[in-house]
């Protein structure tokens, strides 16, 4: 705030430099005109002097020395009079330039205190990381200003959809999904999509609405990945193992056997087994994948698990955002996909694909090879900040498996 006050001060300097020496400074042509009288009254005197030592000498007479002495006197009050105007002219002139000194900084400020924002200053200064929009919140919110006007651009609705998940504002995601169903209700994609955003948006419960979008999904495609992992999900939920084991031994038969989704699906039924108290078979190894993570098949996706050093473990929280990305070799540095979890839920598996997309027209299939990365953020924006715990893996060749990623105090 003191630094504003002191530039605005300054401003008013300026201004008031502008404005008061014209009215301050004596014109020049009035300069020359008192010039030109002192020079007057000064020939006046001596002619008064002349006269009065020819009347001494009795060169003239007094009736001659009286007339003449009249109208040096009347030639003199002539030439003295001229100032005494210049005076009177110039006096409101230093009034005006007295009113402008105190008048201009007051008015400033009281048009300021009415029609400006004194508190935005301290608004900013208590919040720095509110100064200016993040790039990528700041990208979605121009997208989303861009749909209002474009209603039939499917492409461009997805991608906002699946920004607003990436940012975990997964009610408007849900806004948007619902949008992109009423112009597509025949896409298993779009169900399976907006039935796993909407389950996130009830507290990451599928019952009801979710689970009536999955059956859509499957009734389109009744092989479609993401919704046999969800049913089987709303299945478990509701304590039905065995209709859960149904629906995930069908991604078993499809998926292949040392794939991620493999993997995390066998860890999800192994659970299913033992709350049935079958028990687990041998098999069991890695942990459970969340729902969201199963995506349809394409050999672009990239596959992995990112985990945590015990020591960095001790200094973050638990609510620390992690985000695992990946984007392009050179170029913008803005995701290709993105993923966000907490530190709770580390370590774990993770699949990037082009359904995490941040923005049209820039897919992670469309690019040879990537940069995948974690990266731990505190604040939980999407933009770095320096000095938070990250890790990079170079030139990652498009449709990578079993990457492995490991959050470090150094950084990576």
């Amino acid at each position: 705030m003191s630094a504003f006050l002191l530039a605005a001060f300054a401003l008013t300097a300026c201004a008031l430099l502008f404005l008061l020496p014209p009215l301050l400074r004596r014109d020049d042509a009035e300069e020359g005109q008192v010039r030109r009288d002192d020079l007057n009254l000064a020939v006046l005197r001596d002619q008064l002097r002349e006269l009065e030592a020819d009347l001494a000498a009795g060169v003239i007479g007094r009736a001659a020395y009286d007339s003449a002495r009249l109208e040096l006197e009347r030639r003199v009050a002539e030439e003295v009079g001229l100032p005494a105007r210049v005076a009177t002219a110039r006096a409101p002139a230093r009034w005006t330039s007295a009113g402008l000194l105190l008048a201009l900084p007051a008015l400033a400020s009281v048009l300021y205190i009415l029609l400006g924002s004194p508190l935005a200053l301290e608004s900013v200064r208590d919040n720095p990381h509110d100064a200016a929009p993040q790039p990528i919140e700041a990208m979605v919110e121009a997208l989303a200003q861009r749909l209002k006007d474009r209603p039939d651009d499917i492409e461009g609705w997805h991608m906002l959809a699946r920004s607003y998940n990436a940012l975990e504002r997964h009610r408007d995601a849900s806004n948007a999904y619902a949008h992109l169903l009423a112009k597509t209700p025949g896409d298993a994609d779009l169900l399976a999509d907006y039935a796993d955003t909407l389950a996130m948006v009830l507290n990451r419960s599928l019952q009801g609405e979710p689970e009536k979008l999955v059956e859509r999904a499957l009734a389109i495609d009744p092989g479609h990945f993401k919704a046999l992992a969800l049913a089987g999900s709303a299945a478990f939920e509701r304590r039905d193992y065995a209709a859960a084991l149904t629906r995930w031994q069908k991604i078993m038969d499809l998926a292949p056997a040392d794939s991620e989704i493999a993997r995390s699906t066998t860890a999800s039924m192994n659970e299913a087994r033992a709350m049935m108290g079958k028990g687990a078979p041998a098999t069991a190894k890695a942990p459970v994948a969340a729902a969201s993570q199963v995506a349809v098949a394409g050999d672009h996706r990239l596959e992995g698990r990112v985990e945590i050093d015990p020591a960095l473990r001790a200094q973050v929280k638990d609510s620390d955002t992690v985000f695992i990305y990946a984007r392009a070799v050179s170029g913008p540095r803005f995701p290709l996909a993105v993923l966000r979890k907490q530190v709770r839920d580390l370590p774990v598996s993770f699949v990037l694909d082009d359904s995490m997309a941040m923005m049209p027209g820039s897919k992670l299939s469309d690019h040879a090879t990537v940069v995948v990365g974690a990266r731990i953020s505190r604040t939980g924006s999407a933009t770095p900040s320096p000095g938070e715990p990250q890790v990079l893996v170079e030139s990652v060749p498009r449709g990578a498996k079993k990457l492995q990623l490991r959050l470090a105090a150094s950084g990576g």
